[in-house]
């Protein structure tokens, strides 16, 4: 079972994903768990105090190191209790690794993390060298906290496990799960506003159709995400048929 312990000020970010939509499958499967802690909890003052003023001066606030680790201390402990292997700690930051699939497929694949969802200007940089282990981002822009990134990572990550989705195919042919965006799909009416589906998708011809799905997943990533070719080019995942399609489109490695 995948566990997680999400550190947030705002725990009820996370109770739609357990009741709502695909997700919820993942945890009505007992597949998932997911366990929010809040550090003001682990606070000692009568305010409940969780940030002060930075160091060397400007704007905003930073949160204190002890409360959270504190939290830290709690959950392994929590952990331990329930016969589960120790986590990871992972921070959601600007400054970290971009979230992409593989992370997300080899996280599905773990005993799950523990999600530390920042706020203010950051994390007291002590508390990041002693406990975290990982600082991740959704990618080259900012938000108010780390719920969104957290949300949007649990998400992905409940969508890979068995029967949360209807077919498991579903997730195989997803954009960036074979290194390349997904193709365009079509469904009825056959004819919408003068726009007609696809010929080869009526054909009833399968290896014509997965040529052109991957002819057309192909197209779209040269033409929107030329980085990934590149990426592919160095793990030799394109095919030479592959590489004949780009070539006749114009495209040199």
């Amino acid at each position: 079972m995948l566990r997680f312990d999400v550190i947030s000020l705002f725990p009820a970010y996370f109770e739609p994903l357990k009741h709502h939509g695909v997700s919820r499958r993942a945890f009505d499967s007992a597949q998932m768990q997911l366990q929010c802690w809040n550090p003001r909890d682990f606070t000692t003052d009568a305010h409940r105090t969780i940030d002060d003023r930075p160091y060397g001066g400007g704007p905003g606030m930073v949160m204190l190191a002890e409360p959270l680790e504190r939290t830290l201390d709690a959950i392994a402990a929590a952990r331990q209790q329930a016969a589960q292997p120790a986590a990871p700690v992972w921070l959601f930051s600007p400054t970290g690794r971009r979230i992409d699939q593989k992370l997300v497929e080899d996280l599905a694949q773990s005993d799950g993390a523990t999600l530390l969802c920042a706020r203010y200007e950051g994390v007291d940089q002590r508390l990041i060298d002693r406990r975290v282990d990982t600082e991740i981002s959704l990618g080259d822009f900012v938000l108010s906290g780390g719920e969104i990134p957290a949300l949007a990572l649990l998400d992905a990550v409940s969508r890979l496990l068995p029967g949360v989705l209807g077919c498991a195919q579903s997730a195989q042919q997803d954009s960036f799960s074979s290194g390349l965006l997904d193709c365009p799909h079509y469904t009825r009416p056959e004819v919408l506003n003068d726009q007609t589906v696809p010929e080869v998708l009526l054909s009833g011809d399968h290896a014509r159709i997965a040529q052109w799905r991957r002819e057309q997943s192909l197209r779209l990533t040269l033409r929107r995400r030329p980085d990934l070719l590149v990426q592919m080019l160095s793990t030799q995942s394109l095919s030479k048929r592959d590489l004949q399609f780009l070539s006749a489109m114009g495209y040199t490695p």
